[in-house]
């Protein structure tokens, strides 16, 4: 059996709970994996939830995480480009999950971890640094002009300010105060959230902004969708209520190139996943409540082996 953490319903984090689960075999694309570390995101609770809608009986018990780094112990029929023991990341096949000691990851999701990376770095980069290598790019700006980052204190935010700043971009950002010195590494401009945050960026910005890179949705979306323009330079990760408002969400590539691309950022020290918070398995618990409480500055990472 398998040490995993997830849930048996959807609801909050009381039904959260550790799993023995069968040892998973790969299926045709899939790659066993060894799990040496996962990414912990806020999708990771919002699917807990039921917040896109109730797991089927057939789906549960779900083991919980999106995103892993390990090392493969089985290939899958139909995959090209993976052997065992090489050490890889990506993002985790449908019905699979990250915090366990086994688990799937599909092989066109996936990439070969370089040795300069720890698994730990490359354990957040299938969704937060590819999520922020897709929004950036999409975006298209040219150098010299400004981005806003909404919600720059988490994991995608850290990851979007830093390549968009080696794009020769300006990056202001906003999010709490107490993530200001954090921030300020990236060589990004903090602005606090909350009441006003419109008004303190025209204070520095009184035409507004080139561009919008979402993170936060909801009413933080709709206080700053104003300040740019151009709509079709409004783009969020996750609110599709950003329609309404004239922009469009982030469309995700989801391939080996990203990952390969981002991974390679990291290796040649452009980009750092700012991984601020390491649990071992047995703490899972606190690491999802990190990311879903908001508190986390970074990545949060599962420790698995």
């Amino acid at each position: 059996m398998v040490k995993a953490f997830g849930y048996r319903s959807n609801g909050g984090p009381e039904v959260q709970e550790f799993l023995d689960v069968d040892m998973p075999t790969p299926m045709p694309g899939e790659l066993l994996v060894e799990v040496r570390a996962a990414g912990v995101n806020p999708v990771d609770w919002k699917i807990r939830s039921g917040m896109f809608g109730n797991a089927s009986e057939g789906d549960l018990p779900a083991v919980l995480g999106s995103e892993v780094s390990g090392v493969v112990r089985g290939v899958g029929k139909d995959v090209d480009g993976f052997a065992e023991n090489d050490e890889i990341f990506g993002s985790v096949a449908p019905g699979s999950g990250a915090f366990a000691e086994y688990t799937l990851v599909t092989a066109g999701a996936a990439a070969r971890k370089p040795p300069q990376v720890s698994f730990n770095d490359a354990a957040t980069l299938p969704v937060a640094a590819a999520t922020a290598y897709d929004g950036v790019t999409q975006l298209g700006l040219k150098q010299g002009q400004t981005l806003l980052v909404n919600g720059i204190g988490g994991g995608v935010g850290v990851a979007a300010a830093q390549i968009a700043r080696d794009l020769g971009m300006n990056v202001i950002g906003t999010g709490s105060e107490d993530k200001r010195t954090m921030v300020e590494t990236l060589g990004a401009t903090l602005i606090p959230s909350g009441d006003g945050v419109a008004d303190r960026i025209r204070q520095i910005l009184p035409d507004g902004v080139d561009a919008i890179l979402d993170l936060a949705g909801g009413d933080a979306l709709r206080a700053v969708a104003e300040l740019v323009s151009d709509k079709t330079k409004l783009i969020s990760a996750g609110d599709f209520s950003v329609d309404e408002l004239g922009g469009h969400v982030i469309e995700r590539d989801r391939t080996s190139r990203v990952l390969e691309i981002v991974a390679g950022l990291v290796a040649d020290g452009k980009l750092d996943p700012h991984v601020e918070d390491v649990r071992p398995l047995d703490e899972a618990a606190d690491a999802v409540a990190a990311v879903e409480i908001g508190h986390a500055r970074g990545k949060v990472v599962v420790e698995v082996s």
